[in-house]
């Protein structure tokens, strides 16, 4: 199932975005989205059958110059997007998630996960926080993990929530999407590396994300962030070119029509840049790739609200548009 949100404004910034998308009992197919909501058959349109958007990836340098001239042309088939359903734009080999990014998150984080026996005041608890993240920025440490491309999901897919989970929460991030290979790239040369932008959900059981059995070992993220569909993403591919300026992105999350997260990207304690050149410090990034820059503050652990069966999640990034996520709870025998 899947239910779009209804239009209200521009589906995304610039002239076109990329998306993979289908038809009923057809498979999916990757397709360049016009501003005006029409669909071009990327597979025809340049005749090759079995294209995909990471293919296209592949080629980013090439491609993108195909793609601006296609969208300007004018003369392809088109067909309405209000036909077809909306998949995840991509299918990364790697996603790269962030954690502890913009301030505000972190000192709500702090303060709401108190260690046992932590019964200094707030105010203590969030001076804390805030003079460890300006340590971490003056050390360049950003703080990146690895996700599983099996919890992606399309922008408008419901979400099951483990019987398991006792605390699912929501975290609304902007995902650059990687164009070009990067193996130790500087902050610097990091964007001449990013074919776009998307949007991802970062869902996260917080009842599971410490190891209460072994604490000296930490988080786990595998268990708590990489259910199937806990990635929500998209539902497109936004060029580089057409979101010139990353450092100011407004991210809102409604649940159920309130609103609960509704931050500006200055809020980042790392910006787009510095998180794909950290990463790239230690991994090869290949094209399509996936890189999460963290979420704003507004969680549920803040609002002492998590996620429940019925629930309908409405989340956007300026110039990259929406999605709506609906979660229903697992049915177990």
């Amino acid at each position: 199932m899947s239910v779009k949100p209804e239009a209200t404004s521009a589906l995304f910034a610039g002239p076109f975005a990329l998306a993979t998308l289908s038809l009923p009992g057809e498979p999916a197919f990757p397709a360049l989205v016009t501003a005006d909501e029409r669909v071009i058959d990327l597979r025809v349109a340049l005749a090759e059958p079995e294209l995909t958007v990471r293919r296209l990836l592949d080629g980013w340098d090439g491609a993108v110059a195909r793609l601006t001239a296609l969208a300007a042309d004018g003369t392809a088939a088109t067909e309405p997007l209000a036909d077809f359903r909306v998949h995840a734009p991509v299918e990364p080999r790697q996603v790269f998630q962030s954690g502890a990014n913009y301030r505000q998150h972190v000192i709500d984080l702090h303060v709401a996960h108190r260690a046992p026996g932590d019964d200094r005041p707030e105010e203590e608890r969030r001076a804390e926080a805030a003079e460890i993240m300006d340590r971490r920025a003056t050390e360049d440490l950003p703080y990146m993990f690895i996700g599983l491309p099996g919890a992606i999901t399309g922008p408008y897919d419901e979400v099951v929530l483990p019987a398991w989970a006792e605390k699912p929460d929501w975290e609304l991030e902007l995902a650059a999407v990687i164009g070009r290979p990067a193996h130790q790239v500087s902050v610097e040369e990091a964007l001449d590396h990013v074919a776009g932008y998307t949007i991802a959900n970062d869902l996260t059981d917080r009842a599971t994300v410490f190891r209460r059995d072994m604490p000296q070992i930490g988080t786990d993220w595998l268990r708590s962030k990489n259910a199937p569909g806990f990635t929500p993403l998209g539902p497109w591919i936004v060029p580089a070119s057409s979101v010139p300026d990353t450092g100011d992105l407004r991210l809102t999350l409604k649940l159920n029509g309130e609103t609960m997260q509704d931050e500006s990207t200055k809020d980042m304690i790392f910006d787009v840049a510095r998180m794909v050149s950290y990463a790239s410090q230690t991994a090869r990034l290949l094209p399509g790739d996936l890189v999460l820059t963290g979420s704003p503050a507004g969680n549920g652990m803040h609002w002492g609200r998590l996620l429940r069966d019925g629930d309908v999640m409405d989340a956007s990034i300026t110039g990259l548009g929406s999605q709506r996520t609906p979660c229903v709870a697992e049915v177990t025998p």
